[in-house]
């Protein structure tokens, strides 16, 4: 978002869907000094203002009870983990991310992507506590380190069987990945998910309107890994020396 100064198209969307909770990545000083106009109907708020393309902030019309910025693998590449309270008392775990992608000008590999990605799929995995894990990846829904964080997190997939919601590049019809992801815990079901029109960034917006309930609803299928799945996962949040236990687990008691 940050080359972008369309804060009027955002702010207009916002208006008009009137989400409970939106992240924006690539969000700079300029872009949080835009959006404060929020803070009326959305006065809960996480803000990480940076000027390097991994800026984020969060801004939520429900409680947030508790909230952390990591840097889990890099030190200029932050995550946002939060526990938002819901209307009915519930608290949900959400963790918002944006790993570094590959780059010949960046990460020449996709090591420190893949560990963040890993290091959070680990740390949510057989949790009881609702969680929502959100951002742009970097990467897209086929590939074998999005489908390794999908099973070894045991989170659901909501485009599955409903579509590949494509959000970038927005300037290039013809090309367009799904880099853009939600992924939730058996307590909530999709009742909506939608790609809405460009405010001017390379990527689209996604809205996406999940139902909750107290109870796992364990008849929606998540796809499970094996051991050796498991142990690969290992492996890669280990090479950045890093394990699941930096990751904020908001809400859980030790």
């Amino acid at each position: 978002m940050t080359p972008n100064r369309n804060a009027d198209a955002l702010i207009a969307l916002i208006k008009k869907h009137q989400p409970n909770v939106l992240v924006t990545l690539e969000s700079d000083l300029w872009w949080e000094e835009q959006l404060n106009v929020l803070e009326t109907d959305m006065p809960y708020s996480v803000k990480c203002p940076l000027d390097n393309l991994y800026g984020m902030h969060v801004f939520s019309r429900l409680p947030i009870a508790e909230q952390e910025i990591c840097y889990l693998v890099e030190k200029d590449v932050p995550s946002i983990h939060t526990t938002i309270e819901l209307r009915s008392g519930d608290k949900v775990r959400v963790h918002f991310l944006h790993p570094a992608p590959p780059s010949p000008t960046e990460n020449t590999e996709s090591a420190e992507r893949d560990a963040e990605l890993m290091i959070v799929a680990r740390s949510v995995a057989d949790s009881e506590q609702p969680v929502i894990v959100t951002g742009d990846l970097n990467d897209v829904a086929w590939s074998a380190t999005t489908r390794l964080f999908h099973k070894i997190s045991g989170l659901l997939d909501p485009r599955v069987g409903r579509g590949v919601f494509n959000t970038f590049h927005v300037d290039y019809p013809l090309v367009r990945w799904p880099l853009d992801h939600l992924f939730h815990s058996k307590h909530f079901t999709l009742q909506k998910i939608k790609r809405l029109p460009s405010i001017g960034s390379d990527h689209f917006p996604l809205l996406t309107q999940l139902s909750f309930t107290a109870l796992r609803c364990n008849n929606q299928a998540a796809i499970k890994a094996d051991t050796a799945e498991h142990k690969w996962s290992q492996e890669i949040s280990e090479q950045q020396n890093v394990s699941k236990g930096d990751v904020p687990k908001p809400g859980e008691t030790s």
